[in-house]
């Protein structure tokens, strides 16, 4: 079966969830053009996810994706907030911001009863998850109206639980890819290799259809992804510049300037690894700190830093989110953009 047939589309696209640059309208356009859209929920509480559901639902008779984190809620450790804390006192005293009135937040939310009683309302053809698989019981609520699941595996080790686990199709995701990594068995970075490294080798140890993630940019990256065995190739970061993303005008900037080919790890922005444009906070604290606390806790007390600094139009505290290739970011409607993606794919 064809990842065309298995997900009800025409295109082997995916739309990467980007969670904090996009809401329903990129979703809906790429599921109109063929592809399949994605609409990241890790950032949205209820009534917004609610809202971005029924905007889909009325838009668009296409399948769609929605996406979730199911991370394990860390505990706060006030040790660890201080020494963050002091780390960026400096910054704080540079921006004129108010240390002592920052507050602690859990920053992103794990998938839970809650949201699946939302999904339960709107029954989105596909469910796609970032770091492993939630609770059974919460897959099977998701496997009940039919949903077909997806996950993303960074090794073949993930890659063949997630398959013992009955995942529809596995979403292999190279080390060149933007945001988050998706690694769970392991905090091993040494363990995260490039897309065309692992690709085959997922593809070669399991027999759900894989779609390649990390570093495709455009027709030939996806022609050469399916080469390599892949059904389908999810992109994100090509999407970012396109209208119908909210993408902030700091980050389109980035995305556009030489800085965009400097991209590096960084666990600064939410205590996890993940890929954006080297900025000044990466430069001066190093990306990886072992004083960040564990994700999702680290957001909150760089969060003002980011705000202040967007407000002045620089991007010094922002997490620019950027796989390894930006080449093929065009400010184009994200239909065009789908459309051409596949354009070489069946030739």
């Amino acid at each position: 079966m064809t990842l065309q047939e298995l997900l009800g589309i025409e295109l082997p696209i995916i739309q990467a969830p980007m969670a904090g640059v996009q809401d329903s309208a990129l979703a809906v356009a790429v599921s109109n053009a063929g592809g399949l859209g994605s609409l990241p929920c890790a950032l949205l509480g209820l009534d917004a996810m609610r809202g971005e559901l029924a905007a889909i639902r009325a838009r668009t008779t296409k399948p769609f994706n929605v996406n979730f984190f199911c991370h394990a809620p860390p505990a706060f450790s006030a040790e660890r907030e201080a020494v963050w804390r002091a780390m960026l006192s400096p910054y704080y005293e540079e921006l004129g911001i108010d240390a002592g009135a920052i507050t602690t937040g859990p920053g992103r939310a794990s998938f839970n009863s809650e949201a699946a009683d939302v999904l339960s309302e709107f029954k989105p053809p596909v469910v796609s998850f970032h770091f492993g698989l939630p609770a059974a019981g919460l897959l099977a609520r998701v496997r009940a109206w039919g949903a077909k699941v997806l996950s993303s595996a960074t090794t073949v080790e993930e890659a063949l639980w997630l398959e013992e686990q009955g995942v529809d199709a596995i979403v292999a995701q190279g080390l060149e890819a933007g945001g988050h990594r998706g690694n769970f068995l392991s905090a091993d970075l040494t363990t995260q290799v490039g897309t065309f490294a692992l690709l085959p080798q997922i593809v070669a140890a399991v027999k759900v259809p894989v779609i390649a993630a990390g570093g495709i940019a455009d027709a030939k990256g996806a022609v050469a992804a399916m080469s390599l065995g892949a059904a389908g190739v999810q992109i994100g970061t090509a999407y970012m510049l396109c209208p119908e993303c909210t993408t902030s005008m700091v980050h389109r900037a980035a995305l556009k300037s030489e800085a965009a080919r400097h991209t590096a790890l960084t666990n600064l922005f939410s205590g996890w690894p993940a890929r954006g444009i080297v900025n000044r906070v990466m430069s001066e604290l190093g990306p990886m700190s072992t004083a960040v606390p564990d994700f999702p806790l680290a957001t909150s007390a760089i969060a003002p830093l980011r705000a202040k600094a967007e407000s002045q139009g620089s991007g010094d505290f922002s997490p620019l989110w950027s796989g390894q290739n930006a080449s093929g970011c065009k400010e184009i409607p994200a239909a065009d953009l789908t459309r051409e993606l596949a354009a070489n794919i069946f030739q």
